[in-house]
């Protein structure tokens, strides 16, 4: 596989790092050399761990509900359409509190084929650049990890595997995560996922819910802007059109007469 994959629809996309870094509520700092600014640009991450209580209803031998309440952690990425906010891919490993077994989801946008699933395979470090500069990857030595779609809602559908230590030891050592599907006209798209910043965020503490969803509805709202601004381009376009063809039209009428 070579690296024009990972240009494939996302050419607009922004990631959830604007989020990632809000919702850490880092105070402002004074104006740093330029070499110091682009070094921090790169340390950004769009991993970001989310935590919240859940209630579990479990049944004991007599049928009676035992309530149970338990910590949910998602470390999860996400990719975004700028102009339309549309989810283009997300990615997450699951962990519940009290159980040892974690899990990768990863959703994809609707249109998908479901019974193939969902192929991922995580590169190392040397393999990603490589991938990034269009450089053919050797994929014998890639473990492919299947996942089987769970859940189909109006964002997307989600598919979900087993995480094994093996797997998540790998995506905190990886340099990206590239996610296939397949179309409904049976083409495969390519979803790469960059990991720089998992192991932080998964091994690290939550941010905070409020504060990150109060950037991601920021976000939006700048992404309901641009919509709006990009409308309102095309009308001025469209008129400038029709003024432009008006005197055409008159001058057209007169040769006529």
């Amino acid at each position: 596989m070579t690296g024009v994959a990972l240009a494939i629809g996302f050419q607009l996309a922004i990631s959830g790092s604007a989020l990632a870094q809000q919702a850490k509520s880092q105070p402002k700092q004074a104006a740093q050399p330029k070499q110091q600014q682009q070094a921090g640009q790169q340390q950004q991450s769009a991993w970001v761990k989310l935590c919240e209580k859940a209630n579990f209803v479990r049944r004991d031998k007599d049928g009676k509900e035992n309530h149970e309440e338990k910590n949910i952690c998602l470390t999860h990425h996400e990719r975004l359409d700028g102009n339309t906010g549309m989810v283009l891919v997300s990615a997450a490993i699951r962990q519940v509190e009290g159980m040892e077994k974690q899990h990768l989801m990863i959703m994809v946008p609707l249109g998908m084929a479901i019974p193939p699933g969902v192929r991922a395979a995580v590169y190392s470090k040397e393999q990603w650049e490589k991938a990034q500069k269009n450089e053919t990857i050797d994929e014998s030595t890639l473990k492919p990890i299947n996942l089987h779609y769970s859940l189909c809602h109006p964002a997307g559908c989600t598919a979900e595997v087993e995480a094994t230590e093996e797997l998540i030891n790998s995506m905190k050592t990886g340099g990206g995560l590239m996610v296939l599907a397949i179309n409904a006209n049976g083409q495969p798209i390519a979803f790469p996922v960059p990991l720089d910043g998992f192991a932080a965020a998964h091994t690290g503490a939550p941010v905070d819910n409020k504060a990150y969803a109060e950037a991601r509805s920021q976000l939006m709202q700048q992404i309901r802007q641009r919509q709006a601004e990009l409308m309102r381009q095309a009308r001025e376009r469209q008129q400038q059109q029709q003024q432009g063809a008006a005197p055409e039209n008159k001058a057209a009428e007169k040769k006529k007469q």
